[in-house]
């Protein structure tokens, strides 16, 4: 396992995250955990069904509060932070658009919410590829139309940094190829983004960096570099870290 505790005010830390627990009665759903994310990459992070990954992806946004431990983004405290759309895009879980609400008008409250321009709405739906469906009711969205509005949503203020929970999840083949590239193109351009993902073969094509959990605990984090100089895949590494193997795969989004 490869871990460091160094300091929360690393300006080289686009997130970090240091000693996180969160427990729910009696059960510890994320256990001390600790990684870093470097700006200007794509880390992939991993675990079996109810690893505590979309729980600590809460808690590092701010969605959760945690038991014990900080998450810190560009340094701060992300209970801290002030909301800011241009520092911070998050998908996690459903869209949260109301049914009878069109994905246009979803996405101009949120825009109007963040003090961003209207102009905007119209950039995010080219990019994610609703323009033709911005006018229908989110209720007659495909999962996948659903998952693209979204990742429109998150993008809505240009973040520096996307945090998502299994966006590939719905996409047909030419999305994940299209949200492949998206990622790509934005760490390119200095962004930097941590997803999650059971898709471990995808993944794999897009993610620089790779943190494992199992049970809420760190199991592995390092450069997806390490691993192809040594010749290991990220299901090598994932199913050589984890219980997972024997246990029906690495389908669906641990909690």
């Amino acid at each position: 396992m490869t871990s460091s505790r160094t300091s929360a005010a690393d300006p080289a830390a686009a997130i970090r995250v240091e000693g996180l627990t969160k427990r729910y009665g009696r059960r510890t759903a994320v256990d001390d955990l600790s990684f870093t994310v470097r700006p200007g990459t794509v880390t992939g992070f991993f675990g079996p069904n109810g690893a505590g990954k979309t729980t600590a992806l809460k808690a590092v946004v701010g969605l959760a509060r945690p038991t014990a431990g900080v998450a810190f983004v560009r340094g701060t405290p992300v209970t801290a932070l002030r909301p800011d759309a241009r520092l911070l895009g998050v998908h996690i879980e459903p869209c949260g658009a109301h049914p009878g609400r069109t994905g246009r008008a979803h996405l101009r409250s949120l825009a109007a919410l963040a003090g961003l321009p209207r102009r905007r709405v119209s950039e995010v739906l080219g990019l994610v590829g609703l323009e033709d469906a911005a006018a229908r009711r989110v209720g007659k969205y495909s999962m996948g139309m659903r998952q693209r509005l979204g990742l429109a949503a998150a993008l809505l203020g240009d973040p520096e940094i996307l945090v998502l929970d299994e966006p590939v999840n719905g996409l047909d083949p030419q999305g994940i190829r299209w949200l492949r590239t998206l990622l790509r193109e934005r760490a390119a351009q200095g962004g930097t983004v941590l997803l999650s993902s059971h898709m471990l073969g995808e993944a794999a094509r897009t993610v620089d960096d790779v943190v494992v959990i199992d049970r809420g605990r760190l199991v592995h984090q390092g450069a997806m570099a390490d691993l192809e100089r040594t010749g290991e895949s990220l299901e090598d590494v994932f199913f050589a870290r984890t219980g997972a193997a024997g246990s029906g795969g690495t389908g669906g989004a641990g909690r």
